[in-house]
């Protein structure tokens, strides 16, 4: 394996019972790899992980570095996470959360450069936030909310993302939004995206590869269309499974039964 991201034979356990087990994969510039699989499944544990908040057996290389060698402002320089209910003081105004994500960047002094404020500016313009900069997030929906949280990684100009399940609290509009957002900004910078679904269509439709987690392990991994398969499907989640192709694309649903 080669890339930005190596995880090479990976093992966690919080317990006696292993939570994730043998975990290999690896994420390269431009690519977005999707972890689907039931809860409980080891989806955000694995994030973790990589991210270093937790401590496992098994490899772990940020551009063939070993996750240990680096530091964690550097780290923060290379690598944005937003994790499910991420941390935020209700009252903070939008613009501040968004100027929190150059934090790796300030001085000994905590000043702005040029370029943070540059970034904040451009970031929300891409979001569309100007109009909410000057509220507090308690004023936001929980939609807006997750939004400026997103803008927040991207204001960190990352090399890779992070993101533990970044559909939450949108509608299935601005969801299919923030994914096309996230497809334009994966091939237009470069940037590596790893985040956890559980919309297996979705997953699929913006994807280029999907790792199923089962119990801990990987169940599947590739293509989308080579994951995305009645039998696995049916067996990792317990229920039957039907697809259907439609325009090249693999579309998966319960089999309803009366």
């Amino acid at each position: 394996m080669s890339g930005l991201l190596e995880a090479q034979h990976v093992s966690f356990s919080y317990s006696a019972t292993p939570t994730l087990r043998d975990i290999s994969l690896s994420l390269e510039p431009g690519q977005i790899v999707s972890l689907i699989g039931p809860n409980g499944s080891g989806k955000s544990t694995l994030i973790k992980l990589l991210l270093g908040y937790l401590r496992g057996d098994g490899r772990i290389l940020w551009q063939g570095r070993p996750l240990s060698s680096w530091r964690r402002s550097e780290l923060a320089r290379n690598i944005a996470y937003l994790s499910q209910s991420p941390p935020a003081d209700p009252f903070q105004r939008v613009v501040e959360t968004l100027r929190f994500g150059r934090t790796p960047y300030w001085s000994a002094f905590g000043l702005e450069s040029a370029r943070d404020v540059r970034m904040v500016k451009e970031t929300s313009a891409l979001l569309n936030l100007d109009e909410l900069m000057d509220r507090p997030l308690d004023q936001l929906s929980g939609g807006q909310r997750q939004l400026v949280f997103l803008g927040r990684c991207l204001v960190q100009e990352p090399r890779v993302m992070l993101l533990d399940e970044p559909n939450t609290f949108l509608d299935l509009k601005h969801q299919v939004e923030l994914l096309q957002l996230l497809r334009r900004l994966a091939k237009e910078r470069a940037l590596a995206i790893l985040l956890a679904s559980h919309d297996l269509n979705l997953a699929g439709a913006f994807a280029d590869k999907l790792v199923l987690l089962d119990h801990g392990q990987i169940a599947a991994a590739g293509p989308p269309a080579d994951v995305l398969r009645e039998d696995i499907l049916s067996r990792v989640y317990g229920l039957p499974i039907d697809r259907i192709e439609r325009d090249g694309a693999a579309l998966v649903f319960p089999r309803l039964t009366t």
